[in-house]
């Protein structure tokens, strides 16, 4: 017989769903520091419009960040929370200073194809696991994200 953690979900499926949400906790601590750096040392013509949007887009990721770790905690595991562990398992890498708008726009964009990519994978996890939390908060994560992707890429004319 399977062991089901507190919410009654199969213990291992819950161990693979942790591991690969500290994996997306890490990428999003990391895109949301260098989201704030983009929010300090943007310069330049657009300075006003991308300094509101940097900020924007940190709010939110600290947000998700919060939301992502206390999901871990309640499939019955424990999130990641430094950033030496971050670095380790996270794709997205820490920015150098980017004052450029267009670099950092571009940045933003490599970094929602990661986070996204990730949250995908949760999806297939948490609907094998019939976790419907986890599913539920990556489909709201995407829905967003890919309206976000359009933008940001609008702005770049891609």
């Amino acid at each position: 017989m399977k062991k089901v953690n507190a919410i009654g979900l199969d213990e291992k499926k819950c161990e693979k769903l942790a591991g690969k949400l500290n994996e997306l906790l890490a990428n999003y601590s990391i895109f949301y520091q260098n989201a704030r750096g983009y929010h300090w040392n943007i310069r330049g013509d657009k300075f006003f419009e991308l300094h509101v949007k940097f900020e924007e887009l940190y709010n939110d990721l600290l947000i998700k960040i919060d939301e992502v770790a206390e999901r871990i905690l309640t499939l019955g595991y424990a999130p990641q929370h430094n950033y030496s562990a971050y670095r380790k398992i996270a794709t997205i890498q820490e920015s150098e200073q980017v004052s450029d708008g267009k670099k950092a726009v571009q940045e933003i964009l490599n970094s929602f194809k990661v986070i996204i990519s990730l949250q995908r994978e949760l999806l297939e996890l948490s609907a094998d696991a019939n976790d419907e939390g986890t599913n539920a908060l990556m489909s709201d994560y995407i829905r967003v994200q890919e309206k976000l992707v359009w933008m940001y890429s609008a702005y770049l004319n891609n």
